[in-house]
């Protein structure tokens, strides 16, 4: 199987509000193709020397390779979080039909209004 050049990219967000605002940044600048929200994930993860637990909200990216850096640093400018989980994944494999409506989208150069 040849390598593509898309990644999957979970991020966390305070909520359902603030992970729809950071889907529209990322869609209206195409850096992502598609983000999906799962609302309510229960979050347990170390913070400052304790293990802390959150209700959180979990966007699902799909992006090219060459979009992270931006995209990284587009979470940071609008996310509230001091330290926001941004962790990246390849797609090694899926529907040529879906990579290839990926490729074109994030291929597109129209910016939709925020």
């Amino acid at each position: 199987m040849k390598a593509n050049p898309f990644l999957i990219v979970f991020i966390t967000a305070t909520d359902a509000e603030e992970a729809t605002l950071i889907s529209k940044v990322l869609l209206n600048q195409r850096k992502a193709a598609c983000v999906s929200i799962i609302p309510r994930a229960n979050s347990q993860y170390w913070w400052q020397g304790k293990v802390e637990e959150s209700t959180e909200s979990l966007l699902i990216v799909k992006t090219r390779q060459s979009l992270l850096a931006s995209l990284i640093e587009v979470v940071h400018e609008v996310h509230s979080y001091e330290n926001p989980e941004v962790l990246a994944m390849p797609v090694v494999g899926g529907s040529p039909e879906y990579l290839d409506w990926l490729d074109k989208e994030l291929s597109a150069q129209t910016d939709i209004p925020e």
